[in-house]
């Protein structure tokens, strides 16, 4: 295969973060905490607009612990999205406790609210409501906020806010991260702002965040010896990684603003094409999405191909492309667990597919993305 590697979101990385990494590495800062860290956690929690931010080992600790301080635990039921990567729920189950899985609405592809009220109607009629709701920001682009929150607070049930795909996106003026009691991010390799690997837990209460800590570093107790009197955890983020991600930070308005870019090169060299259609803002008045990936769904009776055929031609030229999130409800491992399905996650994930939208992507890039996926058209 001679054609160079596109791949599906890469990291994009600047001189800047390899002289913070190098400002730590100088230090001698190499292991968990350290100034980066500490200066990590306010620009993250600045940017966002929440109080405090407790760095993590990644986003699936910060669902964990932050599923803990909402007090979950073995038995209870926590109601999240079905359609997301299995890191959302794979915390519930550490601590017990049990998911309920909620479909999407077809506008957002995030948590139908619809669904979500009448689950809740049900769980209060017979007095078992869930201990916490974990609504997924999917693919950059935010849940409908104002009727989710309005929602959990009439039931008096918290909202533990996972925006791991969607930091810098906002819903009426307000950013993701700054809807749940407890919020979380991700600086996973392939996201926008990217540690290696990483997460964040983001609380504008600072008991909270401090008992955050102190769970994260292994509950060790303030004592001139090793002692533990709570369950302790290994997940705190190193010196180094906060270092890569505060250069990140910096970078994050024009990485989205070109992630945009992209996403609006497809929508123009792919309007005309019967069957396909990309994941849209329902209303750009009220969603600002960061396309962290453009995603379309294709239709094969109009189309002529599926999103398989897709994919394969694209994989043939060297160019990642993947198939939407399996949703968890179609998952081997959660196939037990109670669920409120429409059809509608189904249907995205068997239509859709996610292009490469790396935001050091070339035009060239691009076009080569675009001509493989309309050679693919046979009707």
């Amino acid at each position: 295969m001679t054609t160079s590697r596109i791949y599906l979101s890469r990291p994009h990385v600047s001189l800047r973060e390899r002289e913070l990494l190098l400002d730590a590495f100088d230090s001698n800062w190499v292991a968990p905490l350290g100034p980066h860290v500490d200066a990590f956690e306010a620009e993250t929690a600045a940017y966002i607009g929440r109080g405090y931010g407790c760095a993590l080992s990644s986003g699936t600790a910060a669902i964990h612990l932050g599923l803990k301080l909402l007090g979950v635990g073995e038995g209870d039921e926590v109601f999240v999205s079905t359609l997301t990567f299995s890191g959302s729920v794979n915390p519930i189950c550490y601590l017990g406790a049990r998911p309920v899985l909620i479909d999407s609405e077809s506008e957002t592809w995030n948590m139908d609210p619809n669904l979500l009220e009448s689950a809740l109607k049900e769980r209060a009629a017979k007095g078992s409501l869930p201990k916490a709701i974990v609504p997924v920001d999917l693919y950059g682009q935010c849940c409908r906020w104002d009727e989710i929150a309005d929602i959990c607070a009439r039931y008096d049930v918290p909202i533990l806010e996972d925006s791991a795909e969607a930091q810098g996106a906002s819903y009426k003026g307000r950013r993701a991260g700054q809807f749940g009691r407890v919020s979380i991010l991700s600086f996973n390799g392939n996201k926008i702002v990217t540690t290696s690997g990483g997460g964040m837990l983001l609380t504008d209460d600072e008991s909270a965040a401090r008992k955050v800590r102190f769970w994260a570093t292994q509950s060790r107790d303030p004592a001139p010896y090793y002692q533990h009197s709570e369950l302790g955890y290994n997940y705190r983020m190193s010196n180094l990684s906060a270092a890569v991600g505060r250069g990140q930070l910096e970078w994050i308005d024009e990485r989205i603003a070109r992630r945009r870019e992209i996403f609006g090169f497809y929508k123009k060299a792919l309007d005309d094409m019967p069957g396909v259609s990309l994941m849209e803002e329902p209303d750009r008045n009220e969603w600002f999405s960061t396309k962290w990936l453009t995603c379309i769904l294709v239709d094969p009776e109009k189309f002529g191909a599926d999103r398989e055929a897709i994919r394969l031609a694209l994989a043939a030229d060297n160019i990642e492309a993947r198939p939407i999130w399996k949703p968890m409800h179609l998952q081997p491992f959660f196939a037990g667990c109670d669920r409120a399905i429409s059809g509608v996650a189904d249907g995205i994930f068997r239509d859709g597919l996610c292009l490469p939208s790396c935001s050091d992507m070339s035009d060239e890039d691009l076009e080569r993305v675009v001509k493989v996926i309309r050679g693919c058209r046979t009707s």
